[in-house]
């Protein structure tokens, strides 16, 4: 597949190595005939060694045969996250620090989660491209005669920070993008 088509969480062959996507950062060259640059942040499938690798537009990766299996978020075990397979029950641990920045995402219930599996080993997570998270912090909306669209900082229940209109309210319930963590609309 082209490096503009990757995806975080796609698990990739680079080096006789097999990697699973946790970044993407896209920059484009300035001036005339710029090509698009795709600086990846890789992690090795076991293992977790950080690996960055930038490619261009066009460039080609070998996506890994992997198994994909839709499951729930069940609970914590220690510091891993534990998913229970949809059709079959089989739960799947997932170290902390292979979820990393995910875990923002994450909450009780969670559906539409694919634990990815290689060789009988669950080795990564990818989120839906949308969750429901709800607004536990932010400042209520200021009054004022102004024309433009206003974003505040809102705290979501999981922790991060997403900037949202003002409108929005404590415990509200909010889309954010997997992807970008971007404010989507309201739930």
């Amino acid at each position: 597949m082209k490096a503009s088509d990757v995806k975080k969480g796609n698990v990739v062959e680079h080096n006789n190595g097999v990697y699973q996507i946790r970044d993407i950062e896209k920059s484009s060259a300035q001036g005339r005939g710029g090509n698009v640059t795709y600086r990846f942040t890789l992690y090795s499938v076991p293992g977790a060694n950080k690996m960055d690798l930038s490619l261009r537009a066009d460039d080609e990766l070998v996506e890994v045969d992997l198994l994909r299996r839709e499951s729930s978020f069940s609970y914590m075990d220690g510091d891993a996250f534990v998913f229970m397979d949809d059709e079959n029950y089989t739960p799947y641990t997932i170290d902390a620090d292979v979820v990393g920045d995910m875990a923002n995402y994450i909450t009780e219930g969670l559906a539409g989660v694919f634990v990815q599996i290689i060789d009988d080993v669950a080795i990564g997570i990818q989120l839906p491209a949308n969750v429901v998270l709800e607004v536990v912090d932010t400042p209520p909306e200021l009054k004022g005669g102004s024309a433009t669209k206003r974003s505040k900082p809102a705290r979501l229940s999981t922790g991060i920070e997403v900037h949202v209109p003002e409108y929005i309210v404590n415990g509200e319930m909010i889309t954010v993008s997997t992807v970008t963590g971007e404010f989507g609309g309201r739930a």
